[in-house]
């Protein structure tokens, strides 16, 4: 007969070979955060870089069907829950989307505009061209109270 512990191990082994392990923790990890989030507590009003750098940052996670992870950036950031429009984003941070990236994330072609620069050759998949998010070197690392 087997030991408890031998029946743990083959029943999360078992969890993780079929992919279902990390989506449990996942959605544990956010049912409790829901359960323990003081809803009466008001949030402080969200920055408009805070708005879009969230609005990224969901973008990708919901892409990447981290939809647990999503759902916890939202109730906790304050975010809106409904998606702000692409285009409005685009907009916002004065970028041109390639044709070929329109079901990737946004962040993609900003990561992709930062490695490779304006340069073509060699990046497959594009995003954007012409980014216009740029961050001053010398604020990079600094806390926001120290930045200019």
């Amino acid at each position: 007969m087997a030991s408890m512990a031998e029946l743990k191990a083959v029943l999360k082994d078992t969890l993780e070979k079929r992919g279902v392990l990390g989506h449990l923790k996942a959605r544990i990890r956010a049912e409790v955060f829901n359960a323990l989030d003081d809803q009466s507590e008001p949030r402080p009003p969200l920055s408009h870089e805070n708005l879009l750098i969230n609005e990224l940052i969901r973008e990708y996670l919901e892409f990447n069907k981290y939809k647990y992870t999503a759902s916890v950036l939202t109730a906790e950031s304050g975010q809106p829950l409904v998606p702000l429009d692409r285009q409005f984003l685009i907009n916002e941070l004065n970028a041109v989307e390639d044709p070929t990236g329109k079901d990737i994330p946004l962040l993609y072609g900003i990561i992709a505009q930062f490695l490779h620069g304006s340069n073509k050759e060699g990046i497959q998949n594009a995003f954007l061209q012409g980014s216009s998010l740029q961050l001053p070197r010398q604020n990079v690392g600094k806390p926001p109270s120290e930045r200019n």
